[in-house]
């Protein structure tokens, strides 16, 4: 599997697996509302898996390729936030530099951290977003006003730090920190996309560069990044994920948030089966 020089059939093979992946990934991306990296990682992961791609680059393949998709999709969710004047520019400025300093300190990790530090990474936070979507509450507040610096630049940091490691455009943590600080959840989304652009762009640049010339990368790989995988998923993702959304409006919000987080359970305990 690894390397250039890959049959033609075996070719076809790969392609379509990733093709399936990114139908799967694209109608939950709509279902749940989220762009897609929570739901790309894991699928990338068993797909590369039974294609044969080595243990020891799988889980930052999966992460790498992830981020890589997220760029196009970020970019046109941000800019059609932006014009409806639904992003709150002033906190997304405040985290012009700390987001893409965590972005740093994560791809200098991902170069020196095993596959299966990685998936214990994904796999604890996942359950940690399991828990609060299946717990959630809106009553759940910290504050009424989002902190400035030095904790704001904190949040960005981590923010960047772990969405990085985990191959996601920081959504899912943006927005829990603010909402918890009272911001209503479609400015929150609005922000996020920003923050995607943030995280997506020099995450993608830095998986390339940890994983440079490493063996064991299937074709068409640049480090980390399998372009094969980025060029499949993106239009299939953009046609299916509108039936997603579709089906989304047939469930309540709260209906959403605990399916999300019952899937996001079955994928931590996929992760942590993984270590066994």
């Amino acid at each position: 599997m690894a390397g250039l020089d890959l049959p033609l059939g075996e070719l076809a093979v790969f392609a379509l697996a990733i093709a399936v992946s990114g139908v799967v990934s694209g109608l939950m991306a709509g279902v749940f509302g989220i762009g897609g990296g929570a739901v790309l990682v894991p699928v990338f992961y068993q797909v590369f898996g039974l294609l044969g791609v080595e243990e020891a680059v799988r889980m930052h393949l999966s992460v790498g390729s992830s981020l890589a998709i997220i760029i196009p999709t970020s970019i046109r969710s941000f800019t059609s936030h932006r014009a409806r004047g639904a992003v709150d520019m002033e906190l997304l400025r405040g985290f012009y530099v700390s987001v893409p300093v965590g972005v740093v300190l994560a791809s200098l990790t991902a170069a020196a951290i095993s596959s299966e530090g990685l998936r214990t990474i994904f796999a604890v936070i996942t359950l940690l977003v399991a828990f609060r979507l299946l717990f959630n509450r809106e009553s759940w507040r910290i504050g009424g006003e989002i902190p400035g610096n030095p904790v704001r630049g904190v949040i960005g940091v981590l923010i960047g730090y772990l969405s990085t490691l985990m191959g996601i455009g920081g959504g899912v943590m943006n927005n829990t920190f603010m909402t918890l600080y009272g911001r209503p959840m479609h400015q929150a989304v609005a922000t996020s996309s920003g923050v995607g652009v943030m995280i997506a762009i020099p995450g993608t640049v830095g998986y390339i560069w940890a994983g440079w010339g490493l063996p064991g990368l299937p074709v068409a790989s640049t480090g980390y990044v399998n372009w094969i995988a980025v060029a499949i998923i993106i239009p299939i993702a953009l046609v299916v994920t509108p039936w997603g959304v579709r089906l989304a409006h047939a469930l309540s919000k709260r209906q959403l948030e605990v399916a999300f987080g019952l899937f996001c359970v079955f994928v931590s305990a996929r992760f942590f089966w993984s270590l066994v």
